[in-house]
């Protein structure tokens, strides 16, 4: 039970700066949904949203990567730490290379095949980010690695705190400026543009490289000594989980992508910005899902040879599930006050941005799936068995993207709420049933289903049969919680006597 209580510490940690960064970054919307217009939001969904995915492809895998072979090469970790990052180097550079050479092309196809100056910038700013923010996460990796959760959660929230404050200094302060001091107008009149939303681009880039300055000390120990058989041996172990990583965002983003182009003219752009604004109310659940991600794949490796490790998976996933479900339901119940971070500029907005609620519980219910197959997937990945991440992503990335095809022109937004779930409920089952068979853990199936849906009967009453009414469905939410503690209470008080 110790080792789970360093586990549950650690995760605690990151859970603790991720909620922290994530309501710093939440502070913001309210902002953007004032300042931007559903349309121009949605160009700020579709950028992160492509952002996401091309993360996927410049990490190539390599984060999981050097858990494994650190397990592999325990007494050597220098050289995985090493060769791990020459690989992100080589595709970050080509990556760069390739997107400035062709920044044009690239901004007007994104534009719908009209070329810009602002999305021109746009994706410059992003490129950037990008290699600056691949360039870190094996530097981050290697804190996760070495059981430094506190370092690693103050550079995360330095760099949402830059992101932040850059955002508003750029987008409110100098405005204000503007108006109480009329001898400074003259200075910003000659750059300033007011509600430019590549302000908030260019402070997400100013963030990234603060972040990466920062974690010099273990940049530095890194020596460039290319070992072509260890690297070989890496990428084999990585292309699976490369491919994988991108069929998942596809199920994670590809929506965000196929709206604006589905859905023709500013219609698209509406949705999306709808869309996106929304799904922000359902991120603290998202939330959750990384900060146990950052502990637990650590974690998963350097506890695969305990004794009883597969039992400690199976009693992990037990307590997961029953988190997120509680999370789940306490958001749901009170989305009639969450609301109002998304209440728009003016009355007409706030109609625009709040026709998408009722997608909410659906979003919280995908990322209550998308936790339970990332705790499923550690046994491909401990096994060696990689493929059968590639194999299950790509199924879901097919089934989100038919869907989507399918239904968006005529039901938006609600489709791939929809979709989504399609994607990975169909992940969770296809990864117990294979890794029931090539690598057994004892999960109590029927006893996490139950929570499953109970969670959901809950949302459903709060949100449907009591209309959002936020002292009922808390009440609700209470008397869950209550018999959830009362059924766990014997495994609790082992957990925390001993």
């Amino acid at each position: 039970m110790s080792v789970l209580r360093k586990f549950a510490g650690q995760t605690a940690i990151y859970g603790l700066s991720t909620v922290i960064a994530r309501l710093l970054n939440f502070v913001l919307t309210p902002l953007f949904v004032r300042k931007f217009p559903a349309a121009v939001y949605g160009i700020f969904t579709n950028m992160y949203s492509w952002a996401a995915m091309l993360n996927a492809v410049l990490a190539f895998g390599m984060e999981t990567t050097y858990f494994r072979y650190l397990q592999k090469y325990g007494g050597d970790k220098a050289r995985v730490f090493n060769n791990s990052f020459i690989v992100i180097c080589f595709t970050s550079l080509l990556f760069l290379s390739l997107t400035l050479s062709c920044a044009s092309e690239i901004s007007s196809w994104l534009n719908n095949g009209v070329y810009d100056a602002d999305y021109h910038r746009y994706l410059i700013y992003f490129a950037l980010i990008l290699v600056a923010d691949g360039l870190a996460v094996i530097p981050f990796a290697r804190l996760r690695a070495e059981g430094r959760p506190v370092r690693f959660a103050v550079l995360k929230l330095v760099n949402i705190l830059t992101f932040v404050g850059c955002t508003l200094f750029l987008i409110v302060v100098i405005p204000v400026l503007m108006e109480t001091r009329p001898g400074l107008v003259g200075y910003f009149d000659s750059w300033y543009r007011r509600e430019w939303l590549g302000y908030v681009f260019i402070s997400n880039l100013v963030a990234s490289l603060v972040t990466l300055l920062l974690l010099l000390p273990e940049i530095l120990k890194i020596r460039l000594r290319l070992e072509r058989k260890l690297v070989a041996d890496m990428l084999t172990y990585s292309f699976p989980v490369l491919v994988a990583n991108i069929s998942f965002i596809i199920n994670e983003h590809i929506d965000k992508l196929l709206i604006p182009k589905l859905i023709p003219g500013d219609a698209g752009s509406r949705d999306l910005g709808i869309y996106g604004a929304v799904s922000k109310i359902a991120v603290f659940l998202s939330i959750f899902v990384q900060a146990f991600r950052l502990g637990a794949e650590p974690f998963f490796f350097s506890h695969a040879t305990s004794k009883n490790a597969r039992q400690t998976y199976a009693l992990i996933m037990d307590y997961f599930i029953i988190a997120m479900v509680l999370v789940m339901v306490g958001i749901t119940v009170n989305i009639e006050w969450l609301k109002n971070f998304i209440r728009g500029g003016s009355p007409a907005e706030q109609a625009e941005y709040w026709s998408g609620l009722p997608i909410i519980p659906v979003l919280l219910l995908n990322y209550v799936f998308l936790g339970i197959y990332m705790n499923l997937s550690i046994w491909y990945k401990l096994s060696d068995q990689t493929r059968f991440g590639l194999y299950i992503s790509g199924i879901g990335a097919i089934i989100t993207l038919v869907l989507n095809y399918a239904f968006i022109p005529q039901y938006s937004y609600v489709a791939s709420a929809w979709a989504t779930l399609a994607a990975y409920s169909s992940m969770v089952v296809l990864s117990y049933l294979w890794g029931n068979r090539r690598y057994p853990i004892p999960y109590r199936v029927g006893k996490n289903l139950s929570y499953i849906l109970a969670g959901v009967a809950v949302c459903w009453l709060s949100f449907v049969a009591f209309d959002r009414h936020v002292i009922v469905g808390n009440l609700l939410f209470v008397v869950f919680l209550g018999v959830t503690l009362f059924i766990e209470r014997k495994t609790l008080r082992g957990l925390l006597t001993k």
